[in-house]
């Protein structure tokens, strides 16, 4: 179908793969341990809307730009790098000890959760040249709907992608509730998160393509 070959391999390449630990499971669990369930599963959909954009990229060739030019690299990077660190320095600083559990997890809307897991995960290039260099292997060279293989394959990562993100998120999230009642402990947790996503912008500036 589509020039696609090896399917099941591609899901279940895709599903170990999920389960290794990287930037946006690392992103998700501090998301959902500091702010709660509701934020932790915005945030978990939103990676997965920044996948789909990668999935159209992939499949319109336009992750093969980051592939070849490292000036467009660079640049991606940089944003993404600026834009974990800027997220991690706003948690560091936002007071949160005089909030109860509630208040803080209702200081980050819903919607701004999934934007700035979207971002996050738009942001980061390497997910654009994964994409890029693990579909191909499972479309056939010669295949006439090379675009169309690259979405089936791009929705099928996609799906299992998300169900992991969803675990990832209600399994924090209940580790967040131990700390309900205790404040600082909260307000700490929330710090740790907030120099997670600093290591996490760091690391990826000082990635190499």
């Amino acid at each position: 179908m589509l020039g696609i070959h090896d399917y099941w391999l591609f899901v279940a390449t895709g599903v170990l793969l999920n389960l290794t630990p990287g930037q946006d499971t690392l992103y998700i669990l501090g998301r959902s341990i500091a702010r709660g369930r509701r934020i932790g599963l915005a945030s978990a959909l939103g990676i997965s809307a920044g996948s789909v954009v990668h999935t159209l990229a992939a499949a319109l060739g336009l992750s093969a730009v980051l592939a070849t030019s490292a000036s467009a690299f660079l640049v991606l990077k940089v944003a993404g790098a600026v834009y974990l660190v800027y997220l991690g320095v706003r948690m560091l600083i936002t007071r949160t000890a005089a909030f109860g559990a509630t208040d803080i997890a209702d200081s980050v809307d819903t919607w701004t959760a999934f934007r700035q897991g979207m971002l996050t995960n738009v942001l980061n290039p390497k997910v654009a040249l994964f994409f890029l260099a693990l579909m191909p292997q499972f479309i056939e060279p010669e295949s006439p709907a090379k675009v169309g293989a690259f979405l089936v394959l791009g929705l099928t990562f996609l799906t299992t992608g998300t169900a992991w993100c969803l675990v990832l998120a209600l399994g924090a999230s209940r580790v967040r509730s131990f700390f309900a009642g205790r404040p600082r402990a909260l307000r700490g947790l929330s710090q740790a998160s907030g120099a997670l996503f600093i290591v996490l912008g760091l690391r990826l500036a000082a990635s190499k393509q």
